[in-house]
C-alpha cells in the first residue's frame, strides 16, 4: 500500500483504517488541522484511556487494623516477644519466626497496618522479662520476672491473667513502677513504635497506619476503642497516648474523644476512633437509653461519637459482632462465629449474658437504633462503616482459615491447642477452638498512602471480611440498570449515577425506589461465592425499628423466591478428612442491580451488602489434618467467609 495522506471525519474511523492497514504506523496516516481540533476538542482534559485521569478510588487495599505486640501488657506477659519492627515486616509479606519458634509467611502481602499496642502500661512488660533494675526491686516485679523465665507455654497466659487482675481488679499492682504516659519507660516506648511505623512506611507500596488501643474494662464490659492517626510520626509524638487509668486517663469514652479533640487542637494532625467486641460489652457498647454509668445519652455524647467514630470493628478473633440470632431470627446466616458467653473480666469473675444486653452489643442492631437516635437528637451516632481485624497479640496478622496462629502467643499451632481453655468462669468454659481466624479490613483508596487510607475511613468507603479478600463494591443511586453491570468496570457508573458504601442517598428526583448495584469477585486462592445478599433496617412511622434480608444474587442458577428469599443451600464440598474442598459449586463472580421492592420515601434506611461465600474447611478441621488429631468436639469443621459492607442511608 502506498502511503498517501487519508483524509477522515470522523474519529473512530482512525482506529479502524489503523487496524486494516497492518504494518502501518501511526506516523503513516496525518491528521490534517480539521479532525486534529475535532479531537482536541471532543477529549480536551480527557485521555483515550479510561484508567487514565480516574477521580474515584479504584484501589482496594487490604490491611489490620488493630494488632498487638510484646509491647502489649497482656501480649507480651503470654509469650509474645515479637515487636512492631517484625509486624510490619511479616506483613508486607516477609518470613518472620513466631515467639514459638515457628517459621511463618502470609499468603499475600497486606497492603498497610496499624500496630495498635494498649497504652495502660505499655511497654512494662518487655522491661519486666529483660529484668529492669526499678522493676526487679519491688517484691512483685522480681516474682513475676522469675517466674516468667522458667514459665512454660500453658502457664504464660496464667500468668499474664494474674498481672492484669492486679492492675485492673485488684488494684494490688505496686504503682510505683507502673509505666504510665509521663514515665520514662513508657514514653520511651511509644517513641519506639512511633519510629518503627516511620521506618516501615512506604507510600505507593505498604503504609504503617500510626495507633494505640484504649482498653476500657469497666467491671469487665467491653468498651474498647483503636486510634487512628492520619499523620507522621512527628505530630503523633506531641501528645502521649490516652490510657484509663486515672489520674492520666481515664475509663469514659467521653474522656477519649476529649483527648481526641486536645490533639488535633494542639498538634494540627487528624484522629479517629473505632470501637470493637461490642458482644463482650454486656450490652453497653451502643447504649440505647443511657450510658455505662447510668447517665442518659444526651446531646453533648450522640455529637461526639459521631463525630469521632465513623467505623466499627464488626469481625475479628474473639467473635463475630454483625448479627445475632436472637435479635435476627428470621436470618439464618447470623449465627456465624457467636460469641454470646457473657463479658471478659481479669480473674474470670465473667457476668453471665442475658438476652436483654444483646441489643446493645451488634452492629445491625446499633444500625437501626441509630436511625432512633438521629430521630431524637438530629445526629446518628451509630452511622458507622465496617472493618474487620484480627485483635492478634501474637505481632502476626494472621486471618487466613490454613495460616491461623491464634489469639495470642500461648494459642500458636500445636497439636493440643483446640482443645485449651480460653476461659473459664462460673458461668461456662470455652475452648481455644472458639477462637475465629478473622478479619480483614478493606479500604477503597486512591493510592496506598495514610493520607488515602484515612480518608478512605472517614467517608466510610471500606468493608470487611472474616479474612477472605473477595473483591466488593456497592453503589445506591435511582437510575442503575443492568447495562451498568456490563462494562466490567462498573464503578465508573456507579460514581457517575449514585454514591459508594458509606455514603448517603442523593434525592430521589422523582423516582419511585433507589437501586443499588452490587459487584463481588470471589478470593483468587478462596471458595466460590454463594449469594450477595443485601440487609435493610428501616424506621416506621410509630418510632419502631424494621430489619430484613433479601438475596439479590444466587449461584448454580437457584431461584429467588417472592419474598427475596433464595431457601435452597448451596450445598458443602467440604472433606473433613483431607481438610479440603472443591469449587465446583458456586459462582466466582456474582453482581446484580437489585431496586427495594418495599421502598416507602416517607421511611429512615439503610442498605449493607453481605456477601457469602461457599462452605471452606475451617481452622480447626486444618489443623487437625496437619498434626493427625481429632476435631475438638463442638468444634465447627467448615465456615462460610463472608464480607459485610459499609451501609448507603436514606434519610426523606
Amino acid at each position: 500500500m502506498d502511503k498517501k495522506t487519508i483524509k477522515l471525519k470522523a474519529p473512530i474511523l482512525i482506529v479502524a483504517v489503523a487496524m486494516l492497514a497492518g504494518p502501518l504506523q501511526a506516523q503513516d496516516v496525518p491528521l490534517d488541522a480539521d479532525v486534529s481540533k475535532l479531537l482536541s476538542e471532543k477529549y480536551r482534559g480527557k485521555s483515550y484511556s479510561p484508567y487514565a485521569k480516574r477521580d474515584f478510588p479504584n484501589e482496594v487495599l487490604w490491611g489490620d487494623s488493630h494488632l498487638h505486640t510484646g509491647f502489649s501488657f497482656d501480649a507480651g506477659t503470654a509469650g509474645a516477644i515479637l515487636l512492631p519492627e517484625e509486624a510490619y515486616r511479616f506483613a508486607r509479606g516477609e518470613e518472620v519466626v513466631s515467639s514459638y519458634g515457628i517459621p511463618v509467611k502470609l499468603s499475600r502481602p497486606l497492603d498497610w497496618l496499624a500496630v495498635t499496642d494498649h497504652t495502660d502500661n505499655m511497654g512494662f512488660i518487655v522491661d519486666l522479662v529483660a529484668g529492669n533494675p526499678d522493676i526487679l526491686a519491688t517484691p512483685e516485679g522480681k516474682d513475676w520476672h522469675e517466674r516468667l523465665k522458667t514459665a512454660n507455654k500453658d502457664d504464660k497466659p496464667k500468668i499474664a491473667y494474674e498481672i492484669i487482675k492486679a492492675l485492673m481488679v485488684s488494684k494490688t499492682f505496686p504503682m510505683e513502677i507502673y509505666y504510665s504516659p509521663n514515665s520514662k519507660g513508657y514514653k520511651s516506648t511509644w517513641e519506639k513504635i512511633v519510629n518503627a511505623a516511620e521506618q516501615y512506611n512506604e507510600p505507593g507500596r505498604f503504609t504503617t497506619m500510626i495507633g494505640y488501643e484504649w482498653t476500657s474494662t469497666l467491671e469487665g464490659n467491653n468498651l474498647h476503642r483503636n486510634v487512628l492517626y492520619r499523620d507522621s510520626g512527628e505530630k503523633a509524638l506531641q501528645k502521649m497516648p490516652y490510657t484509663t487509668t486515672p489520674p492520666l486517663g481515664s475509663p469514659d469514652p467521653m474522656d477519649l474523644w476529649k483527648w481526641m479533640a486536645q490533639y488535633e487542637q494542639e498538634t494540627d494532625g487528624k484522629v479517629l476512633a473505632l470501637a470493637h467486641n461490642g458482644n463482650l460489652s454486656n450490652g453497653h457498647m451502643f447504649p440505647i437509653d443511657a450510658q455505662y454509668t447510668g447517665r442518659k445519652l444526651d446531646q453533648s455524647y450522640i455529637e461526639q461519637r459521631s463525630r469521632w467514630e465513623p467505623l466499627y470493628e464488626v469481625t475479628q478473633i474473639k467473635g463475630d459482632g454483625e448479627a445475632h440470632p436472637f435479635l435476627s431470627p428470621g436470618d439464618e446466616f447470623a449465627d456465624y462465629e457467636t460469641w454470646d458467653f457473657g463479658n471478659i473480666v481479669p480473674g474470670n469473675k465473667v457476668i453471665a449474658k442475658e438476652d436483654r444486653m444483646l441489643a446493645g452489643e451488634y452492629a445491625r442492631e446499633a444500625l437501626k437504633n441509630g436511625l432512633v437516635l438521629e430521630q431524637k437528637f438530629g445526629t446518628n451516632p451509630y452511622k458507622f462503616g465496617m472493618v474487620g481485624a484480627t485483635d492478634s497479640h501474637t505481632g502476626l496478622a494472621t486471618a487466613q482459615e490454613d495460616n491461623f496462629f491464634g489469639k495470642h502467643s500461648g494459642y500458636e499451632p500445636d497439636p493440643n491447642r483446640m482443645n485449651h481453655l480460653f476461659m473459664q468462669s462460673d458461668v461456662g468454659t470455652m475452648m481455644s477452638w472458639g477462637q475465629a481466624a478473622s478479619g480483614l479490613g478493606a479500604v477503597w483508596a486512591e493510592e496506598n498512602t495514610r493520607e488515602a487510607i484515612f480518608d478512605a475511613m472517614q467517608r466510610k468507603e471500606v468493608y470487611a471480611t472474616t479474612g477472605s479478600r473477595m473483591r466488593v463494591r456497592f453503589f445506591g443511586g435511582w437510575d442503575f440498570s443492568d447495562n451498568d453491570l456490563r462494562s466490567r468496570e462498573p464503578a465508573f457508573t456507579g460514581y457517575q449515577k449514585g454514591v459508594p458504601m458509606g455514603g448517603d442517598l442523593k434525592p430521589a428526583s422523582g423516582k419511585s425506589a433507589p437501586g443499588f448495584m452490587v459487584y463481588a469477585l470471589r478470593d483468587p486462592i478462596g471458595g466460590n461465592l454463594d449469594r450477595i445478599q443485601v440487609i435493610k433496617g428501616w424506621l416506621d412511622q410509630n418510632g419502631k425499628t424494621h430489619e430484613r434480608v433479601y438475596d439479590v444474587a444466587v449461584s448454580d442458577g437457584r431461584k429467588i423466591d417472592q419474598d427475596g428469599r433464595c431457601k435452597t443451600p448451596v450445598g458443602n464440598t467440604v472433606d473433613v478428612k483431607t481438610a479440603s474442598f472443591t469449587n465446583t459449586i458456586g459462582e466466582s463472580e456474582l453482581a446484580t442491580v437489585w431496586t427495594d421492592p418495599d421502598f416507602d420515601p416517607a421511611q429512615k434506611a439503610f442498605y449493607y451488602a453481605r456477601v457469602i461465600e461457599i462452605p471452606t474447611p475451617r481452622w480447626t478441621t486444618i489443623d487437625a489434618f496437619r498434626f493427625g488429631v481429632p476435631i475438638a468436639e463442638g468444634a465447627p469443621v467448615s465456615t462460610q467467609e463472608r464480607a459485610y459492607t459499609s451501609p448507603i442511608w436514606y434519610t426523606p
